[in-house]
Formats: structure tokens, sequence, C-alpha cells
């Protein structure tokens, strides 16, 4: 059972917003929609020039809190939020994000049950601009001293995901506000290596891909990332994995699913020729640096020639992936009509009729 009191607040909501019209109401609905209640949320509209700030406005609930600031960025905001923060635990959703009811409870849930950890995660899933699913993500579980894991692989995946004791955050300063991409990662990794993680196995993050968003900006992502991998193992020059791989091995490990990520990044609709191109690039870095490139020689050659279809054709990719989607949803349809039917039939007990669980 979460303890909780009532005049004090638990958890800090921090939801840094520009420009954010088109999602910000549905984000905060996701918040305010929790099964936790005992929370406060903090909204940095960070200069949003369009109805961002009005939309924020109409939404009654006295939880909800409103900073406004000159435009600086997604770092800064964060360190704001984190500022204004009362919470003993705080988590941070960027503005086109979304929860599940269930989020914050099962997270401090994890929390007050393993007191040595001070971070827990969730998994999270993909979706477009319209709410609908594109992919899964990672469903890595891992427990306790997870830095080696993390470094790695992001397995928390974005900064919409975990819930962090706020001395811990404030301790290690906030967010480094020099890093263009990957601050979340960077603020993970410094987590944890100083503190626990305990992780929530189940998808309670819905993360939304759109053609503008920052994590689109491959050169950007690609030159943070390598910023945060370097800065990592210069705090740490004794790394070693339990097998004991060598540092150079680990190091060429790193970078490899590094490049697999931005190889994946950039082969996401919509397609044009700049992101094949820069799929051509992240792609031979991932072969270079891959010890294990001669056993996933048939994962490259499916990469390559996506790539290849992407630099010819282009536009024809993106009708054919359009086809198939709208072939998936019209068969999707026609299944959830025939399902229904035969409910139907079961009901007034026709012969042979029979039951489908939803």
């Amino acid at each position: 059972m979460i303890k909780s009191t009532l005049n004090k607040t638990l958890v800090s909501v921090i939801i840094p917003a520009y420009n954010s019209e088109k999602t910000i109401k549905e984000t905060i609905e996701s918040v305010l929609n929790q099964t936790f209640h005992n929370l406060e949320l903090i909204v940095i509209n960070d200069g949003s020039q369009d109805s961002t700030l009005e939309i924020i406005t109409k939404i009654p609930d006295s939880r909800i809190k409103v900073f406004s600031y000159p435009n600086a960025g997604g770092n800064v905001s964060r360190n704001r939020g984190l500022h204004h923060a009362v919470g003993k635990f705080v988590s941070f959703l960027d503005a086109d994000d979304i929860w599940t009811p269930d989020k914050l409870k099962s997270q401090l849930k994890a929390l007050q049950e393993n007191v040595t950890a001070k971070v827990a995660y969730s998994w999270t899933d993909y979706i477009d601009e319209n709410g609908e699913f594109i992919l899964s993500g990672k469903r890595v579980k891992a427990n306790g001293n997870v830095y080696e894991n993390l470094l790695l692989n992001n397995f928390l995946e974005n900064g919409s995901n975990p819930l962090i004791c706020r001395k811990a955050l404030i301790a290690l300063g906030g967010f480094d506000e020099s890093l263009g991409a990957a601050q979340d990662w960077d603020m993970w990794l410094r987590l944890a290596s100083k503190f626990n993680f305990i992780c929530v196995p189940s998808v309670q993050i819905l993360y939304r891909i759109t053609p503008n968003s920052v994590s689109c900006n491959l050169v950007r992502q690609e030159r943070s990332c390598l910023q945060v991998l370097e800065r990592a193992y210069k705090e740490r020059p004794s790394l070693r994995d339990a097998t004991g791989t060598t540092l150079k091995d680990s190091w060429n490990l790193c970078l490899a699913n590094l490049y697999k990520y931005l190889v994946c990044k950039a082969l996401q609709k919509p397609f044009n020729r700049k992101k094949g191109l820069a799929a051509a690039i992240f792609l031979c870095k991932y072969f270079i640096y891959n010890p294990s490139r001669l056993q996933n020689i048939n994962f490259t050659l499916k990469l390559s020639l996506k790539i290849v279809t992407i630099l010819i054709l282009p536009t024809l990719l993106d009708i054919i992936t359009n086809q198939r989607q709208l072939r998936r949803q019209e068969t999707e349809t026609l299944l959830n009509d025939w399902v229904v039917e035969k409910r139907s039939e079961n009901k007034n007990g026709y012969p042979g009729a029979f039951t489908v669980s939803s």
C-alpha cells in the first residue's frame, strides 16, 4: 500500500511545453487521470507562441501550476521545474507523450518497497501523431546497479519514463544544459553511477514520434550521444562487463548499439533521401564497430536494401508502407465486424455460436 500524507505533496510531475497546442491537453489529462492523486503538476511554458498557455489555463484542476519563461530549451525547462518542485519524488513528461493511468502508482510502490532504489522505470511503446501504435520499445528488466547495462543501451529510452527521488536529482545538479540532445540518457547514467534502479515490468509510457520532434534531428542525436558516452568512459575508465570484456571491446559495443539505434531512427517515416543517406552512414559505422558483424550479416543486408530503396524511390516506399498499413487496418475492421456478428449470434442462441474474449 502506498504511503502518503494528506498535507504534503508526494510526487511532482514536470512538463516542459513549447508550442505544444496539439498534444498538451491529452498529455496533461494523462497525469490528472492517474490512479495516484497526491501530486502537483508543474508546467513550464517555454516561451510558446501558439495557444499552449491558453489551453493549459482552461483545465480546471488546482494541482496544475504554470510558470512561463522565455524560450530556453528542454534541459533548462526541466531544471526550472525541478527548482519549483516540492514532492519527495519527481517525474518528467514531454508535452506530447502519454502515461497509462497506473504509471505513478506502480513506480511509487516499487520505490517504497525497495528503499535502496532511487529510480523506478517502466517500459515504453511508440505512437504516431494520431496516437496510433507504431512499435514496441525495449523490454529490459534490470534492477540494482544498472550502470553498465545502461551504458551499453539506454533501455529507459526517453525522458518521460522514470520516477526519481528528488534529493538524488538535486545532488547531481539536475540536467546538463549544454547538451543539445540525449540529456535524459546522460541524467540516467549519472543517477545509475550512484544509485540503484528498480524496474516496473509493464508498458506505462506512450512515446509520440513526429517528423519534427527533437529526437528526429539525427546529426544532433549522434553528436550528443557520443559526448555522453565519452564522458561516461572518462569518469569510469576501469569499466568491464561481467564477462571480462576489455575496455576497447566494451566501447565498440556501445558505439555499435548507438549506431544501430540511429539507423533505425533514420529509417522511420517519413522517408526521404536525406534520412536515407544518414541511415547509410550510420549503418557503415554500425558494421565497423559491431563485434558480431559477421553473425548479423542478414540484418545488415536487410537494412541496406531498405536504405537503397529510400535513396532511389523514397516516395514509392512511403506509398507501399501506407498501403500495407491501410490493408492491415481494413483487415482489423473486417475481423472486428465479424466478431461482433458472431457475438450477436451467440447472444441469440444460434447453433454453433461462440464467444471471443477481447
